[in-house]
C-alpha cells in the first residue's frame, strides 16, 4: 500500500483500477511555410480559433447547467484568453513574417504565456498557466498537430491518474466511467479544481511525480475530503473507505426520498423551489429531483451549441418539448441573453472594448428584431402546450420593457392574423440584473406579472467586477452586504405590489445561502437540478423565523466573507447532515 498526499479540491470518495494517462510531453517542430502560403496557414489558424471557442462555449454551457453558472464561467475566462488581441497579433506576426507554421507558432507563444505566469509570485494567477497550456492543446488538436485524448472508448469504472488535466478535459470526462481523479501537478484555486468541485467528482491534485509508482488496473481511492491517494490499499483501509462512501450514498438516498414532498419550512411556509435549465433534456432530471417548476430556462444554447442560426421551428421544438414534459408545471422562458462579442453565427456589431456593459441581452434583441421575433413567435406558439411564461434579461430601463412587450403583442396579432395557434395572455416578467432596475423597481412592478432576481449579474454590476475575469475574481461575491441590501429592496417592492419575486441566480443554489434568503423575505427559489434536493433538505429543516434571524444578524455584517462564515455555522447548526463530509 502507498498512501501519497496532496490538495483536496472537490470532496467525496473514489475507488476503482487506475486509468494512467500519458504526461502529454509533445514537442511540436519547428517549421515553415512557403511566404505565398501564410495567409492560408493563418486562415487554418483562424479556423481552429472558431472550432475551439465553439467547444469552449458548449462547455461553459453544459457546465454551468451542472454545477451552476458560477464554474461555467470558468470557460468564459478561457474565451476571453483565446479572444486576446495581443495573443492574435502576436500568432499573425509569427505566421505572416517570420512564416511558421501555425502549430509551432501556437505552440511557442503560448507556452512561453504560460511560462510567464508560472513565474508569477501570485498563486492565483501562476494557476491560470493550466488555462493557457489547456487553449494550447485543444489548438494543437484541431490543427492536427497531437492527437486527441485517450478516454472516448472507456467501458468500465476508472480512477484517472495524470500529470496534469485540464479544464476542459475534466469538463468532458465521461462520469459513467470515471469516478474519480488524482494529477501531479495543480492546486486548489485552479480552474480544474473548481470544475470538479461543480461536477462533484471527487479529486486530488497538486501530488507531486507518482505516475511511474502506478500500474494500469492497480487499485486506488481518491479522498478528495482529506487529499489522500492511496495506491493498492490493504483490507482494513479498503474497508474504511467501501463504509464512508456508503455513509455518503445513504445521505443522497435520503435526500431523494424528499423528492415528492413540498419545499416547506419546519413551521409550515411554502417554498417554490423550480430549476434552472439550459437543455431540454434536463427536464428529466429536474422532475426526477422534485422540481415545482422550470424557473429559468436558458435559450442561448440553440444559438451556441449549433453551426446554423436557429429557426423560429427549431425555437418551437425546444420548448414545447420541455414544455410537454413538464406536465402542466410553470416554465420561465428567458428569451436571449447573449453578447454581440459571443453569437458566433453572424457578426452584429463591431468588436466592442467592454462586452459586459455593451449590447447584449434585451438590447442586442431589441436592435436585432429578425432575431428576437422568431424566438418570441416560438414561445407564444410552444404556450398551448403548458403553462408558459416569458421573462426579458437585463432590463434597465422602462422603455426597453416597454419595446420588448409592444414587440410580443405584435407577434401575437401576427400569429392570430396567419391562423398558427398561439397563446398571448401568458404572464411577462423581467429579470433584476442591474442596480438602475432596482432603483426604479416601483415603476417595473407595474408593468409586469413577476420578477427573478439573477444574483450573478447584479453582483457584477453592484461591484463593478467582470465576474468572467479571473484578476478580480475574489471581489466577485453574492454574498456582498451592498449586493444584499439591493436584494432586500427588491423584496419589499415585490411585496408592496403583491408581485411574484424569484431569486434564480447561483445564490439561491447554496443552502446557506438559501436560508437567508428565506429570512429576507423571497418565497420563490430557482436552481441547478443537482442542487435540488440539498436546498430542499435546508428548507424543510428550518422555521422562518430561525432564517428571519439569520437575516437580521447577517444585515448587521460589513463584508462578504464574515457573511460566509456565519451562514456556514448556522446551516452546520441547522442542518448539520449538509456540511458533514
Amino acid at each position: 500500500m502507498v498512501e501519497l498526499q496532496g490538495i483536496p479540491v472537490s470532496p467525496g470518495v473514489a475507488i476503482g483500477p487506475a486509468l494512467v494517462l500519458d504526461a502529454d510531453g509533445y514537442q511540436i517542430p519547428r517549421s515553415v511555410v512557403p511566404a505565398d502560403q501564410a495567409d492560408q496557414e493563418y486562415a487554418r489558424l483562424q479556423s481552429a480559433v472558431d472550432a475551439v471557442s465553439a467547444r469552449l462555449e458548449t462547455s461553459r454551457l453544459e457546465t454551468a447547467a451542472v454545477a451552476g453558472e458560477h464554474t461555467g464561467d470558468i470557460f468564459a475566462a478561457q474565451l476571453q484568453m483565446l479572444h486576446d488581441p495581443r495573443l492574435h497579433a502576436e500568432l499573425r506576426r509569427r505566421i505572416n513574417t517570420e512564416y511558421l507554421t501555425a502549430a509551432y507558432s501556437v505552440n511557442r507563444v503560448l507556452h512561453n504565456y504560460a511560462a510567464a505566469l508560472r513565474q508569477l509570485s501570485n498563486p492565483f494567477l501562476a494557476d491560470r498557466a493550466e488555462d493557457v497550456l489547456d487553449i494550447e492543446k485543444q489548438l494543437l488538436r484541431e490543427l492536427g498537430a497531437v492527437k486527441r485524448g485517450p478516454m472516448s472508448d472507456l467501458s468500465e469504472p476508472v480512477i484517472v491518474l495524470s500529470h496534469v488535466l485540464t479544464p476542459s478535459e475534466t469538463a468532458n470526462l465521461d462520469r459513467r466511467y470515471v469516478r474519480g481523479f488524482a494529477t501531479e501537478t495543480g492546486g486548489a484555486g485552479g480552474h480544474t479544481a473548481i470544475v470538479a468541485k461543480g461536477l462533484e467528482l471527487p479529486a486530488v491534485v497538486g501530488i507531486g511525480p507518482f505516475l511511474d509508482s502506478v500500474g494500469a488496473g492497480d487499485q486506488v481511492i481518491v479522498d478528495g475530503d482529506r487529499g489522500r491517494v492511496i495506491i493498492n490499499p490493504d483490507a482494513t483501509t479498503l474497508k474504511h473507505y467501501e463504509q464512508r462512501i456508503k455513509q455518503r450514498n445513504s445521505l443522497s438516498a435520503r435526500l431523494a426520498e424528499l423528492r415528492d414532498l413540498p419545499a416547506e419550512t419546519a413551521d409550515g411556509v411554502r417554498i417554490r423551489l423550480n430549476a434552472n435549465i439550459e437543455f431540454p433534456h434536463e427536464t428529466s432530471a429536474a422532475i426526477e429531483r422534485g422540481a415545482d417548476g422550470i424557473g429559468l430556462y436558458r435559450t442561448e444554447f440553440l444559438y451556441l451549441s449549433s453551426e446554423q442560426e436557429p429557426s423560429e421551428e427549431d425555437h418551437y421544438q425546444a420548448y414545447s418539448q420541455v414544455v410537454r414534459e413538464m406536465c402542466g408545471r410553470p416554465v420561465v422562458i428567458r428569451t436571449l441573453d447573449l453578447g454581440a462579442d459571443k453569437m458566433g453565427h453572424r457578426p452584429l456589431v463591431e468588436q466592442e472594448h467592454n462586452p459586459f456593459l455593451g449590447l447584449r441581452s434585451i438590447r442586442l434583441s431589441l436592435r436585432n428584431l429578425d432575431l428576437f421575433r422568431p424566438q418570441l413567435r416560438a414561445v407564444l406558439r410552444a404556450a398551448v402546450h403548458g403553462d408558459v411564461r416569458v421573462m426579458f434579461p437585463l432590463i434597465t430601463t422602462i422603455a426597453e420593457l416597454r419595446q420588448a412587450r409592444m414587440l410580443l403583442n405584435l407577434v401575437a396579432e401576427d400569429l392570430k392574423d396567419e391562423g398558427i395557434p398561439y397563446r398571448g395572455d401568458i404572464p411577462v416578467g423581467m429579470m433584476v440584473e442591474v442596480p438602475a432596475a432596482v432603483v426604479m423597481l416601483e415603476n417595473f412592478v407595474r408593468e409586469v406579472d413577476f420578477l427573478s432576481i439573477g444574483t450573478n449579474d447584479l453582483a457584477q454590476y453592484t461591484l463593478a467586477v467582470d465576474r468572467s475575469n479571473e484578476y478580480v475574481a475574489d471581489l466577485y461575491q453574492s454574498s456582498d452586504p451592498a449586493v444584499l441590501r439591493l436584494i432586500a429592496r427588491c423584496v419589499e417592492v415585490a411585496d408592496n405590489a403583491h408581485t411574484s419575486l424569484a431569486v434564480c441566480g447561483e445564490m439561491s443554489s447554496m443552502p446557506a445561502r438559501a436560508l437567508l434568503l428565506l429570512g429576507m423575505g423571497v418565497r420563490n427559489l430557482s436552481v441547478p437540478p443537482s442542487s435540488l434536493p440539498r436546498v430542499k433538505k435546508a428548507i424543510r429543516s428550518v422555521s422562518i423565523n430561525q432564517c428571519q434571524e439569520i437575516a437580521a444578524r447577517v444585515m448587521k455584517l460589513e463584508a462578504a466573507r464574515d457573511v460566509d462564515m456565519y451562514l456556514l455555522d448556522r446551516l452546520g447548526d441547522l442542518v448539520p447532515e449538509l456540511v458533514v463530509t
